[in-house]
């Protein structure tokens, strides 16, 4: 175990100082995102333009050294367009006709599904599928996805006009939902100096897809104490309104609560997160650095939240910061 834990966090080093090449900041998001890589989740990424998120998964896909494709989502996207198609090839030596399937660009390790809510919910179902199955179906036949396969899907938070949100159901394929902010002015002054000139950076890759592979099989070995599992399954519990032990503030600001899937992605992410930082298994506060991005796309605020402004996020930080209190004094 010892042997896995030093080759994971080695290559996390090497990994960061090579993406920083490029990106300026954003250390926690690199990290996240890598986070989920390692558990074999999706993202969800939200911020406004001009933040380098095509950049930024360009950059690691390279540093991977994994193959690469961006699509944009438009409203006249097919779904098609994304799984693939089939066409008509003849055989030159015998005349004969056949359906040949012609892969889409879904069909790569690593995806940017930009602005994935400006195209119908026919077309994302697609990936979705593709995002959970690993698979494509086309004329019954089954194409396999090759491992490891991560996608990246954004969402512009700004203009939300002729757009289709993602419906909670399939909210739920993402492991993390993460908001990219704005950088600091010291950052900004160097992203402006880097991208400016003539030269740029060149990303060496430092991870192959199966180092990537046995990373994710043993981030799933790390042993888990009871008692951090009990912690995560009773917080994803008290997000649920009218249930024994629920606070009276859930049941008045939410409609619904996270489903199981978002205790499994607790307890993944806080595995994940201890072997990065060198430790061996997980503890409580490791489930606490996970919980906001795991949770903030699975519980549904209602009318009342919407009316007094209360976010998804206010609510998340009053259920740890209630549950924290509660644990000590067990």
């Amino acid at each position: 175990m010892s042997a896995g834990l030093n080759a994971l966090t080695t290559s996390f080093r090497t990994l960061r100082s090579e993406i920083g090449k490029i990106i300026v900041g954003q250390d926690d998001i690199v990290s996240q995102i890598f986070i989920s890589l390692l558990c074999r989740g999706h993202v969800l990424l939200i911020g406004v333009p001009g933040l380098a998120k095509t950049l930024l998964i360009k950059t690691l896909s390279e540093a991977l050294e994994l193959s690469f494709n961006r699509i944009q989502f438009t409203p006249d996207l097919m779904p098609s367009d994304i799984t693939g198609t089939e066409i008509i090839e003849e055989d030159v030596q015998t005349g004969r006709r056949q359906f040949k399937f012609v892969r889409g660009p879904v069909f790569a390790n690593v995806i940017l599904a930009d602005e994935i809510n400006r195209t119908p919910p026919k077309t994302q179902a697609a990936l979705l599928e593709a995002m959970q199955e690993l698979h494509v179906t086309a004329s019954g036949q089954t194409f396999n996805i090759a491992a490891p396969f991560f996608v990246l899907a954004t969402q512009n938070p700004i203009e939300q006009e002729g757009t289709y949100p993602l419906p909670e159901a399939q909210l739920d394929r993402f492991m993390f939902n993460l908001w990219l902010d704005y950088p600091e002015f010291h950052q900004e002054v160097e992203i402006v100096r880097k991208t400016t000139t003539a030269e740029s950076a060149a990303v060496q890759p430092v991870m192959s897809g199966e180092e990537l592979l046995a990373h994710q099989t043993f981030v799933r070995q790390i042993p888990v104490a009871d008692d951090v599992i009990q912690y995560a399954v009773t917080l994803v519990n008290r997000t649920r309104p009218a249930r024994d032990g629920t606070p009276d503030y859930v049941g008045n600001y939410l409609s619904y609560g996270a489903g199981p899937r978002a205790s499994q992605y607790l307890i993944l992410g806080a595995k994940a997160r201890a072997a990065l930082d060198g430790r061996m298994t997980p503890q409580i506060p490791d489930v606490n650095a996970v919980a906001v991005p795991v949770l903030r796309h699975r519980i549904v605020p209602n009318f009342n939240a919407d009316a007094e402004g209360v976010s998804a996020v206010n609510i998340i930080d009053r259920l740890l910061s209630d549950q924290e209190g509660t644990w000590r004094a067990a």
